[in-house]
C-alpha cells in the first residue's frame, strides 16, 4: 500500500514546486529503522527541495514490490543484499544497483549468553534455526567456506520459542532486532555473530533503479541518492524524530523501544557509516567489491561460473563523491566520533 502523507505533503508544500517530480520508492520489508534513512529525507524535506515528490510503498512478509521496478510502477526499489541484483542480471533484467547504504549485513547467528555456544567454532556445531531464504543463500557460503553442516538446520518460521528452550541451539537474525527481542524474552543479552566479521562481504539495504532512468534521468537518479544520503546522516545522528513518526504509523507493529534499538545497533556495528563510506559518504559502492562477491557466491554454488556478468549489476558513478560528509561533521563532532 502507499502511505498516506497528506499531512506532511502539506507542511512541506512550499518546497514542493507545482512540477516536482513524482517518485515511487519500494521498500523490500515493513517501515522500520533500518530504513530511517529514507523517511527522514522525505520528513526534513531533502527530496522535495531537489524537485522530487517522493511516495513510498511499503513492503512485507507477504509482499514483493521487486517486480514493480521493472514494469516502471517504483522508480527505485530497496534490495536486501547483492544476490537478488545478481539474479536480475542473469535474467535479463535492466536494473542497477546505485547506491549501497549498509556497508555491513546486518545478517547474523545468535546464540544463548548462558548455553555452550560461545564462539564462531562452536556455532558449526550447533543446531542452527534457518528459514528458508537462508538455506539457500548465505547458508551455502557458511557450509563451504565456514564448515557448517547442513545437518543441523532446523526450520525457522520466525518464531523464537524453540530457540528459547534450547540452550545449545543457535538462531539465524538481524542484528538490529532478533537480539532485542531475546533480551525480552529471557531476561539475558544472547551472543551476536555478524556474517560480516567472518567474511560476509554483501553490501546490504540497496538502493536500485532501472537502466533507462540512469541513461536517461542521471540527474534524477543523482537527486534521489544525494537527498537519501543526507537523511541517512540524519537519522543516524540527528534528530529523528519526525522520520519514526512516519515510520510508526506505516508499521503499527514498531515500538519506539525497537526503534531506538535499532538505531544504536546499526552505529554500534557500523552498519552504514563505516568503511569506504567514511570517505566517500554513506551509500558508498566499489564495483570490484560487487565482483568478489559474486566469485565468492560462485565459489558456494549460488552461480555458476561465466553465467552472467557481475559488473552489469551495479554503477557507482552516483556515489563516493563525499557527499554528506559536511553534514555528518556537523552532528557528530570528532570527539563523539564512534
Amino acid at each position: 500500500m502507499l502511505r498516506p502523507v497528506l499531512p506532511l505533503l502539506l507542511a512541506l508544500a512550499p518546497l514542493v514546486a507545482s512540477g516536482a517530480e513524482k517518485v515511487t520508492l519500494a521498500l523490500n520489508w515493513k517501515a522500520q529503522p533500518e530504513l530511517g534513512g529514507f523517511y527522514q529525507a522525505l520528513a526534513a524535506g531533502h527530496y522535495a527541495q531537489r524537485g522530487l515528490d517522493v511516495s513510498i510503498r511499503v513492503g512485507g512478509p507477504m509482499v514483493n514490490n521487486r517486480p514493480l521496478l521493472p514494469v516502471g510502477q517504483a522508480e527505485f526499489l530497496i534490495g536486501t543484499n547483492l544476490i537478488p541484483a545478481f539474479d536480475v542480471v542473469k535474467q535479463g533484467i535492466p536494473t542497477r544497483v546505485v547506491a549501497a547504504y549498509f556497508q555491513r549485513d546486518p545478517q547474523c547467528l545468535i546464540s544463548h549468553a548462558d548455553g555452550p555456544v560461545k564462539t564462531w567454532d562452536d556455532l558449526r556445531q550447533a543446531p542452527l534455526l534457518l528459514g528458508a531464504p537462508g538455506r539457500h543463500s548465505f547458508f551455502l557460503w557458511l557450509e563451504t567456506s565456514q564448515g557448517f553442516q547442513r545437518s543441523l538446520i532446523r526450520p525457522y518460521n520466525h518464531n523464537l520459542a524453540p530457540f528459547l528452550v534450547h540452550k545449545d541451539w543457535a538462531v539465524q537474525g538481524y542484528a538490529t532486532a532478533e537480539p532485542r527481542r531475546i533480551l525480552e524474552a529471557s531476561g539475558k543479552e544472547p551472543n551476536v555473530f555478524l556474517l560480516a566479521d567472518h567474511g560476509w562481504a554483501s553490501y546490504s539495504t540497496l538502493l536500485e533503479t532501472r537502466q533507462d532512468l540512469i541513461d536517461k534521468r542521471p540527474e534524477l537518479v543523482q537527486a534521489f541518492v544525494d537527498a537519501s544520503t543526507i537523511g541517512w546522516y540524519e537519522y543516524l545522528y540527528g534528530d529523528a524524530a519526525e522520520a519514526n513518526r512516519l515510520i510508526l504509523a506505516d508499521n503499527r507493529d514498531m515500538t519506539q523501544g525497537q526503534i531506538d534499538y535499532s538505531i544504536a545497533m546499526m552505529r554500534k556495528w557500523g552498519l552504514v557509516d563505516s568503511g569506504a563510506a567514511l570517505t566517500g559518504g554513506v551509500g558508498a559502492l566499489d564495483s570490484e567489491r560487487v565482483t568478489a562477491f559474486f566469485d565468492a557466491m560462485t565459489a558456494a554454488g549460488l552461480f555458476k561460473p561465466g553465467e552472467l556478468d557481475p559488473t552489469k549489476a551495479s554503477d557507482s558513478r552516483f556515489v563516493n563523491r563525499g557527499v554528506g560528509l559536511e553534514r555528518r561533521a556537523e552532528l557528530l563532532p570528532a570527539s563523539q566520533d564512534n
